[in-house]
């Protein structure tokens, strides 16, 4: 038999209400305080798209005396990627190797202390035996160091000579000095660089720029790794307004920055937010039909979030996508636990008792309830905020957040909102119509008529909670698997890369004697396409001691970029294109164009994406990508990237050729490139290594039409049907992301359950009651799924997150009923009755949370203003879940606590209840 421990004292040590309202202007005054503190906590907070994440990154960068690029491979690459291989918090080690020269780039976990690695790493490599002469340089890497802000500048006399020397002069060092700004870089200078030549050694270490299809000159600004984008772009505007006023004969244009799109989507989610507390507050009252029950309630919604503000402050967490989403989805639940604690305390004044009296009596049996609730949410979310890696910097911000809002929510609906009932609600009982009383009761009167059908015939409820549940997992294969969905942001880049001039005798063969220093920082970002093209052009041309002219691959660069901007500003959807013919890194064959889009326009920007696939011209030896703009710089790696590994690079090289033939032929990829092995006249210039194997990458765009895990299970299925014996297939960008992704919230998702389960045992004394309240969960499984299916939203991050959510939500209404069952059980009343009499009691409260927390998903899921692809999966799956849970729950819960209690009866205890 199971013993019920609900005895009064146990149910008092959760009823913090009898103090708050013993002292209840100290109760008042406390949470004004919070009121204070959380707004001088919200005026601290900072705009952001994204939480701030940390990729320690070292890259070093060796050049030898060495003649070939396999070499090289041999007397430095190897030597120095063995050397780092016992390193604490490596995660992996890519190498990028050419003709005497290589870039061995380390990779750390998240929270690695870039500094420390750094000095470790040079440490190491200063022992290493390596070739006589050679080179060395460390270099960490900070990638939030990224560019802010980037403007156009054009004279009316057109000469670009003498506006380079005005912008040097007067626009740089102005731009340089403000606050958070790390470095100013002039863009456009290719036309004032040296003439390649052999006896240089180099290729112009420049750029050319085009805006809207005419020569100018641009500044960029990169911002410092801890500044935020948004403060340091709002400076860089007001003195490139103070500029424009001084230097008249100058036009100074906005030509590409992060910041529009992050306003944008900030000022949309709050709208939402905002949107979200209205229709939350509106709900109340067709219920309670007493505006000032509904105040009561409503107020636990601003006082709980300016509560929320101190914990963000504290943390350090900015207004960015996931902390606003965070709250916005928990604006319905913090107003829950208000809405169960006043309509509790309306039902005990409007049966005759003075509101002190209700106040008192209503919390004591609520107080247990609304814990156990808001505990087991927090036993969810706060395992997600403790996650570790890049996914656990990414959602700690969300984890946390919820959890302060909940627990903030709790004391409030415990504290200030029977404060306040005691003084505001009347002893008469409401002067709401009888007609809305009369068709409450009928409401009510039916669903006791159905509940008693239902423990009437258990089989027939329990055959169908377990056919919503296969039916929801026999939906899981219809569910296109996604990873982020794409943004409408109204801008992209498209790459390109021209093919080098051909080079000379011995040049081409790679018969190099030295080697020059890259121009820039090369593999900055820690990827393979970074060092290339320059350091095969710098290797060739430092090899030579004549005089051999070599053409300018800048130039060949400009006549590809003009050809292709021809096509891109023909299109009606197109506001501006900023173009840059050349690497920062330096390499010349190399360029950009960014496209914004016009506002208003008919079509979304992956359908222009593809327009303009389609559209560019097919050059000779030209290779295009149209690319989303990346929120992390990830050094050009594709949506869909696929490692081939191996020792053999003929086989390497074959096989992932076969593999692009393969997936060019399948609709919805785009822009299919492979990396890694790089040939001239037979001579090997490239090799690509990845945890030191060597490797080839395979690269590809999506469509709008293809999601990300489709796209990887076909890549996949391709990729074995050609791959030979000795290659190993690894996944790489974004799809080795959605699969640590889905593994990390398999965990975590794990742990929850297993917390939720140790709570409910803690507070209700008993294993059977948690099993009972443990099995409403799947109930909310096929209306989510359900849900994605017929709003065609993909399955992944983001409508994962709102998985979660619906695990530690879904369970309050279970709760809501089993307590109450419970607490009239231990009066004495019969089973079945107590069963009939707490459902149709507990009705009103779980109708009243559930719409409150549905109407406030409504204007995310709408899926309204910039970034609403993140929010509105979200919210649908949680719309949807809380219906099927709520409907089957209300009936489901009522029926397994009969079974339970049948094969494991209660104990009865007496005494002290």
């Amino acid at each position: 038999m199971v013993q019920t421990n609900n005895s009064q004292s146990a149910r008092e040590s959760f009823n913090i209400s009898k103090l708050a309202i013993k002292f209840s202007w100290l109760t008042v005054c406390f949470w004004i305080g919070v009121a204070v503190a959380g707004v001088l906590a919200f005026s601290s907070l900072k705009y952001a798209l994204f939480p701030d994440i940390t990729f320690p990154v070292v890259v070093i960068n060796a050049q030898a005396p060495l003649t070939s690029a396999l070499e090289t491979e041999e007397k430095l690459t190897k030597p120095l990627e063995e050397s780092l291989k016992s390193l604490a918090g490596l995660e992996d080690i890519r190498s990028s190797t050419y003709p005497g020269q290589t870039a061995v780039v380390s990779s750390f976990v998240v929270g690695t202390n870039l500094e420390t690695a750094t000095n470790q790493i040079s440490k190491i490599v200063n022992q290493l035996n390596l070739p006589k002469d050679t080179n060395k340089k460390i270099i960490p890497l900070n990638l939030n160091e990224s560019a802010a802000v980037s403007y156009a500048i054009e004279s009316s006399s057109g000469k670009i000579d003498n506006l380079r020397q005005l912008v040097k002069d007067k626009i740089v060092p102005a731009i340089a000095k403000l606050p958070g700004v790390l470095k100013v870089s002039l863009l456009g200078d290719g036309n004032n660089a040296a003439p390649p030549t052999a006896t240089n050694g180099l290729p112009p270490a420049g750029t050319l720029v085009r805006f809207n299809g005419k020569e100018a000159l641009a500044f960029q600004v990169i911002k410092k790794g801890d500044a935020n984008t948004l403060e340091v772009v709002s400076r860089v505007e007001e003195e490139v307004q103070q500029l424009r006023s001084s230097l008249k004969d100058v036009t100074i244009t906005l030509a590409a920055t992060q910041a529009e799109y992050i306003r944008n989507a900030t000022h949309s989610t709050i709208d939402a937010l905002i949107e979200a507390i209205i229709l939350s507050v509106v709900v109340i009252f067709p219920f309670l039909w007493n505006w000032q029950a509904t105040l009561i309630s409503a107020l636990a919604i601003p006082t709980s979030l300016l509560g929320t503000f101190i914990v963000m402050a504290i943390y350090g967490f900015n207004l960015e996508t996931i902390t606003l989403l965070a709250l916005a989805l928990v604006i319905g639940s913090i107003v829950d636990d208000a809405i169960v604690d006043v309509e509790n305390i309306m039902r005990h004044i409007d049966e005759g008792k003075t509101p002190y009296e209700a106040a008192l009596i209503a919390t004591n049996e609520i107080g247990l309830t609304v814990t156990a609730a808001t505990l087991t949410a927090v036993a969810v979310f706060l395992p997600i905020g403790l996650m570790g890696g890049v996914i656990g910097q990414f959602f700690k911000p969300f984890g946390i957040t919820v959890s302060a809002a909940m627990l903030t929510s709790m004391c409030v609906a415990r504290t200030l909102s029977p404060v306040l009932a005691i003084y505001w609600l009347k002893a008469k009982p409401s002067s709401s119509p009888q007609k809305q009383g009369r068709i409450w009761l009928n409401f009510d009167q039916a669903y006791r008529n159905l509940l008693d059908w239902s423990l009437k015939h258990r089989l027939i409820v329990v055959g169908l909670a377990v056919g919503s549940l296969i039916a929801g997992i026999a939906l899981i294969p219809l569910i296109p698997k996604g990873f982020i969905p794409k943004l409408d942001r109204g801008e992209f880049n498209i790459v390109y890369t021209a093919p080098l001039p051909s080079l000379p005798g011995d040049l081409a063969q790679g018969r190099t004697g030295g080697l020059g220093q890259p121009g820039g920082q090369a593999g900055q970002a820690g990827q393979q396409d970074k060092l290339g093209n320059l350091s095969l052009s710098a290797a060739a041309l430092a090899a030579s001691s004549s005089s051999i002219s070599i053409p300018n691959p800048l130039n060949d660069s400009l006549d590809v970029a003009k050809k292709l901007e021809e096509v891109v500003r023909k299109s009606p959807a197109v506001a501006t294109v900023f173009t840059t013919v050349g690497s920062r890194e330096g390499e010349p064959n190399k360029g950009t164009l960014y496209v914004k889009l016009k506002a208003e326009r008919e079509l979304k920007t992956a359908e222009v994406q593809d327009q303009l696939r389609a559209a560019l011209p097919k050059l000779t030896g030209v290779t295009t990508s149209v690319e989303d703009i990346q929120f992390v710089d990830t050094g050009g790696q594709k949506p869909l990237q696929i490692a081939l590994q191996g020792n053999d690079l003929q086989a390497l090289t074959t096989a992932a050729k076969a593999v692009k033939a393969r997936i060019e032929k399948i609709s919805g990829f785009a822009d299919v490139t492979i990396t890694g092995v790089s040939h001239q006249q037979d001579a090997i210039l490239q090799i690509e290594r990845l945890n030191n194997q060597r490797v080839v990458y395979i690269g590809a765009n999506l469509s709008q039409n293809l999601t990300l895990g489709d796209a990887t299970d076909k890549v996949v299925a391709e990729a074995k049907a050609v791959m030979p014996a000795g290659v190993s297939l690894n996944l790489g960008g974004d799809s080795a992301r959605q699969n640590e992704v889905f593994g990390s919230f398999g965990t975590t998702l794990g742990l929850s359950a297993l917390c939720i389960i140790v709570v409910l045992i803690w507070l209700f004394k008993s294993w059977v009651d948690p099993i009972v309240i443990g099995l409403s969960l799947p109930l909310a499984v096929v209306g989510a799924l359900l849900a994605l299916l017929f709003t065609k939203s993909d399955f992944g991050m983001i409508s994962l997150i709102g998985f979660v959510f619906l695990l530690g939500i879904t369970n309050k209404n279970a709760i809501l009923i089993v307590d109450y069952i419970n607490q009239l059980r231990d009066t004495g009343m019969e089973k079945t009755e107590a069963i009939l009499q707490a459902g149709p009691v507990r009705l009103r409260p779980i109708m009243m949370t559930t719409a409150a927390t549905i109407l406030g998903m409504v204007p995310i899921a709408l899926g309204l203003g910039a970034g609403s692809e993140l929010r509105s999966p979200m919210a649908v799956s949680i719309a949807g879940g809380l219906v099927s849970s709520t409907i089957l729950s209300l009936f489901v819960v009522p029926v397994f606590y009969a079974i339970l209690d049948d094969w494991f009866p209660r104990k009865k205890v007496t005494g002290n209840r």
